[in-house]
């Protein structure tokens, strides 16, 4: 059975988490307006706490706890954002952290969650070893397990920043956010439904990775097996309770190539000076490749988080001599 997440719940959320996070601001750039022939809105969360929207999630489960429960700590698993978010949510409020991470997970994202005090299990870089690994934790801490996005606390905590986005933007048409498991992109579609329902929530994820694009079309969760992407916060798979509300409120699912996000993410670091990870790319990637596509004058995107590899950017990796990059302008 299905369990949505209530405005009235989203609005709480929204009052638990304020004292902790921040109210990020929204840029713009003639530039991409220009190439875009439309008004973009980015919603800058690679400016939030821990460098990513994660931390409005996070803070809301582990302020939703009662005493109790929050004396025995918190527990995860997660590749990066999510564990450092939790990490500082658990910091907060003066718990333990357990989290189990893949020995791949990117090095800058391994030392966001040791800097920020989370007692830290490796394990192989499989949804196997990382559920094992969890269990073992569990069992012997007695931690709350704070499932990345497949919890309804989580959910609300994304939620807030849709909310934050159209109370500093109005009359937005479209509003674009990325997907991997879905918090962010279901919490914004049940903020937007309550909200305004006739802007429009779109998802925006890498073809290498496309299990939300393949799952909406089939009308069930098609589990991720083996993603390809340098986005590597939208290689999970979606929720069971992220997927409905995903298939109520979201209009469609814009999937990219590798080639489209670097170049997306280039194109925010060169044109608007700020810094983005390759997840939080897949927006603009999906707005640039379909932008005669997408209709309205003011579209909202979600920049998702900031935490980049700063010795292993994409561009620098993959580009080969000689080859230049597509020019939009």
């Amino acid at each position: 059975m299905s369990v949505f997440v209530t405005f009235k719940e989203i609005k709480e959320a929204a009052a638990r988490i304020n004292p902790f996070v921040h109210h990020t601001p929204v840029f713009t750039s003639k530039t991409i307006n220009s190439i875009c022939k439309a008004e973009v809105f980015f919603k800058a969360e690679n400016l939030q706490k821990v460098g990513a929207f994660k931390a409005r999630g996070a803070v809301n489960a582990v302020f939703s706890l009662d005493e109790e429960s929050a004396g025995k700590g918190v527990a995860t698993h997660s590749s990066g954002n999510h564990a450092a978010a939790l990490a500082y949510a658990a910091r907060c409020r003066g718990i333990e952290a357990h989290v189990v991470m893949p020995e791949g997970a990117l090095p800058v994202k391994k030392a966001a969650v040791a800097g920020y005090g989370a007692k830290i299990t490796y394990c192989e870089s499989t949804l196997k070893a990382r559920e094992a690994a969890l269990a073992a934790v569990v069992e012997q801490t007695g931690a709350e397990f704070i499932h990345p996005y497949n919890d309804t606390r989580v959910i609300a905590g994304q939620a807030t920043c849709a909310l934050e986005l159209m109370q500093q933007v109005s009359g937005l048409h479209t509003i674009i956010t990325p997907v991997g498991g879905g918090g962010l992109l279901s919490g914004t579609a049940l903020a937007v439904s309550a909200l305004n329902p006739g802007t429009v929530v779109l998802g925006a994820e890498p073809a290498g990775a496309d299990d939300a694009f393949r799952s909406l079309q089939a009308g069930k969760i098609i589990p991720m097996e083996n993603p390809q992407t340098i986005a590597d916060g939208l290689r999970t798979s979606l929720g069971e309770l992220t997927f409905p509300i995903i298939q109520k409120y979201v209009k469609a699912i814009i999937t990219v190539s590798e080639p489209a996000i670097m170049e997306a993410m280039r194109l925010i670091w060169e044109r608007m000076k700020i810094v983005v990870e390759p997840s939080a790319a897949v927006t603009l990637a999906a707005l640039l490749t379909r932008r005669n596509e997408i209709k309205g004058s003011r579209i909202g995107l979600v920049i998702s988080g900031g935490n980049v590899d700063l010795d292993n950017l994409p561009w620098i990796k993959q580009k080969q001599p000689g080859q230049q990059s597509r020019n939009y302008l």
